[in-house]
């Protein structure tokens, strides 16, 4: 191996350590037109100092100016040293941490103005319909009357029959704990293991167990909490829809005053095409699920299955779903009606397989006939997604996201792309 070869990473960690002392030399360097009003001595007045006078060092103070009583600048930063760029570093990164966390301790937060926006948008174009007959002010209170009767409409079909058989099911308990300790099945396996006693056994110590009573107070009041936080929650939705209802026109406005003048228009135009579309498409769900709870309730009032007041809300919400939430809802009917007569099951299961036909194929592209048509593997993938990252809420607000996501590509990615 030539001598060459072994000295060439000499010579190119020589040139580098070459090029970072003249950085740090430059980055030392004071300019004298960054210390204004002044007066530096000149170089004569160093290289050659009068007799008896003293050599002004790097530290000396102005001979004159309005800096000469707090001395003289002193140099700046190394912004090359090791410990500017680790102390900025992890005051970085100190920074990006804290933001994360507090991001996630608002994610409830952030979810609740989502949803307060989705359905602002929702509940939007019946707002901009009647502002043209009457005040704004008047036409939100009428459509969020309405909202609030729809709320109470459904708390009364689903509360009463829920308490209501509740009460009978705890009526019932003893009766039917009675018919099955007097089972034939149960009374062999007492006679031969003893089940009874043991199960008495266990009961009596579980319910003198202070873990155990502590365990279940604490679900209670778990439980209790959980509804309570429900409950909180749903009415913070309602007054942040009521308010950015009534202020849409002015948030919108102050958003756009944001862009710069020379796009604001084109901005404008996407933006409220996009929140047209999103809000055509949560009205035209929300009048598919409630056709689809209507005609549930009238067939299963019709072949007397249980609890259709409830089944029928149950479906409605589920209809909300895209893609699966008709199939479970019509799957849950199904399976109410097959404890309580097969043949109804099999009624039931004739009829929503051709009512979905004819929802898919006739009623549903009629209703979404004015908004963004998403493709079906598009519809997939953001469902999916939105699945994944938000849970039901994120399934609901995917396809809204991916039909905007669709426009801006279509007005703006393409046609950016053809001019290239």
């Amino acid at each position: 191996m030539r001598l060459s070869t072994l000295w060439a990473p000499v010579e190119r960690w020589g040139e580098f350590r070459r090029r970072q002392r003249a950085a740090l030399e430059e980055s030392n360097r004071l300019d004298p037109a960054d210390v204004p009003d002044v007066e530096l001595l000149p170089v004569e007045a160093v290289t050659h100092p009068p007799e008896g006078g003293a050599v002004p060092g790097p530290t000396s103070a102005p001979t004159s100016g309005p800096l000469a009583a707090f001395g003289a600048a002193g140099q700046p930063l190394n912004r090359h040293s090791p410990f500017y760029l680790g102390f900025f570093g992890a005051s970085g990164a100190m920074l990006a941490f804290g933001l994360w966390t507090s991001l996630g301790r608002l994610a409830t937060t952030i979810t609740l103005l989502l949803v307060s926006f989705f359905l602002a948008l929702a509940l939007n174009p019946v707002v901009d319909r009647l502002a043209r007959r009457m005040p704004r002010g008047a036409a939100v209170t009428l459509v969020f009357s309405g909202l609030i009767l729809a709320f109470v409409v459904m708390g009364f079909l689903v509360v009463p029959p829920v308490v209501d058989q509740g009460g009978a099911l705890v009526q019932q308990a003893p009766s039917y704990v009675t018919d099955l300790l007097n089972a034939r099945w149960v009374r062999d396996l007492d006679q031969h293991y003893d089940v009874i006693d043991r199960l008495q056994t266990e009961v009596n110590a579980r319910l003198t167990d202070q873990s155990f009573i502590g365990g279940v107070l604490g679900g209670i009041l778990g439980a209790g909490r959980a509804v309570l936080s429900g409950v909180f929650q749903v009415l913070t939705v309602l007054v942040l829809t009521l308010y950015l209802l009534a202020s849409l026109p002015r948030v919108k406005h102050a958003a756009y005053a944001l862009v710069p003048a020379s796009r604001r228009p084109r901005v404008a135009s996407l933006s409220e095409e996009i929140m047209r579309r999103v809000g055509s498409y949560a009205i035209g769900q929300v009048a598919i699920a409630t056709l689809n709870a209507c005609m549930s309730w009238l067939v299963m009032t019709i072949l007397g299955v249980p609890y259709a007041a409830v089944l029928a809300v149950s479906v409605g919400l589920l209809g909300l779903v895209p893609m699966v939430g008709a199939t479970l809802g019509a799957s849950l009917v199904c399976v109410v009606a097959f404890f309580d007569e097969p043949r109804t099951a099999l009624i039931l299961l004739v009829y929503y397989v051709v009512y979905q036909q004819i929802e898919n194929y006739v009623i549903a592209p009629r209703v979404m006939q004015r908004t963004v048509s998403v493709p079906g593997t598009v519809t997939i993938i953001a469902a999916l997604t939105g699945g994944a990252l938000l849970g039901v809420l994120g399934a609901l607000l995917a396809i809204p996201v991916a039909a905007g996501m669709l426009l801006l590509y279509e007005e703006v990615l393409v046609p950016r792309q053809n001019e290239a």
